[in-house]
């Protein structure tokens, strides 16, 4: 059994990306700007510092990147700090890996400010060694540099660790640097888990199967 865990959080750990794409959406469509069904398998790696640039950028909207983030934090505080919960059999499955002397560490596009609230509300921080946003590194779960500077965190290699994220983009990201990687059944990748089964090392619909892996 791999000791070293990677885990990704929205979506992944907590059932927070209905909120994430409300939040996302809003603020395009506030902004009439045009957007088709791939905006959020684009973005979801990106963080809000990758989205901000992205949509500014990409997409043209027309507002500062500090202004744009303030509005993403403004419109999904209140439900990463008092509502969104934790995906089916988390927590239970995240002790039984601790018990069984796992590393399990956290690499999250999500800024800290509702990582690290969303965690320790559900009684989950303190079962990671490590957990980190995206700004901690300066860049986002699209460069494949990131997982190999979170594994030498860790004092490991990537090909030791194990990755788990319900994003297409970010599974072949860190496939593409040598971790093993876990697809993670979320309903806002449904449309996409043919291609994760076809690219990743082991796919997952609820997170009791990571026990057997």
């Amino acid at each position: 059994m791999n000791i070293y865990y990677l885990f990704d959080f929205d979506g992944t750990l907590v059932d927070s990306m209905p909120t994430f794409v409300s939040a996302m959406l809003r603020i395009l469509d506030e902004n009439e700007v045009p957007y088709d069904d791939s905006i959020i398998k684009i973005i979801t790696p990106l963080g809000l510092n990758g989205t901000a640039e992205y949509y500014i950028d990409k997409l043209g909207v027309k507002m500062s990147k500090e202004q744009l983030m303030s509005v993403m934090k403004e419109y999904m505080l209140d439900a990463y700090f008092h509502t969104i919960p934790e995906k089916p059999n988390v927590i239970s499955v995240l002790k039984e890996l601790r018990q069984r002397g796992a590393s399990l560490n956290v690499l999250t596009a999500s800024p800290h400010i509702t990582l690290d609230a969303c965690l320790k509300r559900l009684n989950m921080w303190d079962l990671f060694d490590n957990i980190w946003s995206c700004d901690d590194f300066d860049t986002t779960k699209a460069d494949p540099n990131i997982y190999a500077r979170a594994a030498k965190k860790m004092n490991t290699t990537v090909e030791n660790v194990l990755f788990l994220d319900d994003n297409l983009n970010a599974d072949l990201t860190a496939k593409s640097a040598g971790m093993q990687v876990c697809g993670v059944y979320d309903d806002s990748s449904k449309d996409y888990v043919e291609q994760m089964k076809a690219t990743t090392d082991f796919y997952i619909y609820d997170f009791k199967e990571l026990l057997d892996i």
